[in-house]
């Protein structure tokens, strides 16, 4: 075992890992932060996405020792202070983007990683963006981009169109 320090969602943790342990494992069982989901556990799903450091990772690619010292945000951390939904959660449940929901806290870390990146992304830059993409279930139909609609962007709601 060794032990691995880093900051989640603002608090410096710690805990005991073998080397194989995943950070999503870490995450899950070592923290009890449950909204970081493990669906296809080889990084093709992405419902497992965190930040780390401020970049998008998915975190069943990635072992705990790898986040060593490193700034970890998960979905829990995308609430705002006081417990309610941040700004791109309410974002997609205000429009539906939920699908099955599985995957929507991998979705949403994709979004505020695409408009951290970019705070006017087009309807094709969200469409290839992992913030669609990072769920097996279908793309949304035209239209229905619940990023294009956050408010940190700006734009309407698309589903009128």
């Amino acid at each position: 075992m060794t032990s691995v320090s880093m900051t989640v969602n603002g608090k410096t943790v710690s805990g005991d890992v073998e080397g194989r342990t995943l950070l999503s494992h870490f995450l899950r069982e070592g923290l009890n932060l449950t909204g970081t989901h493990i669906g296809c556990d080889t990084g093709q799903c992405g419902a497992c996405t965190v930040h780390v450091n401020g970049v998008a990772v998915k975190s069943c690619n990635m072992f705990a020792q790898e986040a060593e010292g490193a700034d970890v945000k998960t979905i829990e951390g995308m609430a705002n202070e006081d417990g309610s939904l941040g700004v791109i959660q309410a974002a997609f449940q205000e429009h539906h983007g939920l699908q099955c929901g599985f995957c929507t806290p991998g979705m949403v870390m994709a979004a505020s990683d695409l408009l951290a990146a970019n705070s006017n992304p087009s309807e094709a830059e969200i469409r290839k963006s992992r913030a669609v993409k990072s769920s097996s279930s279908p793309d949304f139909p035209p239209g229905k981009t619940p990023c294009r609609k956050c408010p940190l962007v700006g734009v309407t709601c698309l589903r009128e169109r």
